[in-house]
């Protein structure tokens, strides 16, 4: 289940073209979340959002969650309790408290609570948005497993990586141990 950040994710992200690839593969078994805040989110919204496409699903999902998104599915986990998710995949979490957080997102907060639902956090040591100390403050709080990927910018279309096969490879390893 695909969890993007604010304005979404266009179609050259990563995620889309897992997405992409997913659907290719097996009809139907990848959605996306559809919040109706996109370029100014609304917290309640977001969490609305992933409600719906977790019950659309058949089967717990791996939700797989970029930049802002990461941040919804930490607060989704802290105010679900147990969620009936496989786990979740986290990828480049914006900070909160930085600078260049966009002030239409100022509803959403750090990570603040640890979860019983398994967790990989991917940190990129550049991140233009989050310091990767702040990020893996943020996994250790939440009781994720932190994998620091180098100098990968904000792991988006700007950082020139593409389908980022690396990064589907960190997900499925994730996926094989759950």
């Amino acid at each position: 289940m695909i969890v993007p950040g604010i304005w979404n994710s266009d179609p050259d992200h990563w995620q889309s073209l897992w997405q992409a690839e997913r659907e290719a593969a097996d009809p139907g078994s990848a959605v996306r979340i559809e919040p109706g805040s996109w370029s100014d989110p609304e917290p309640t919204d977001w969490h609305a959002a992933i409600t719906r496409a977790v019950a659309a699903l058949d089967e717990p999902p791996v939700l797989v969650a970029h930049s802002l998104g990461v941040l919804a599915v930490a607060g989704w986990l802290r105010d679900v309790g147990r969620p009936p998710i496989a786990g979740a995949f986290l990828v480049a979490p914006p900070d909160p408290a930085a600078p260049d957080f966009p002030a239409a997102a100022a509803g959403f907060t750090e990570p603040g609570s640890r979860t019983t639902t398994p967790v990989r956090l991917v940190v990129s040591d550049d991140d233009p948005y989050c310091s990767a100390e702040r990020a893996i403050g943020f996994g250790e709080t939440l009781g994720a497993e932190v994998v620091r990927v180098g100098a990968l910018g904000h792991v988006n279309v700007a950082s020139g990586i593409g389908r980022w096969g690396a990064g589907r490879e960190l997900l499925r390893d994730f996926e094989h141990r759950l």
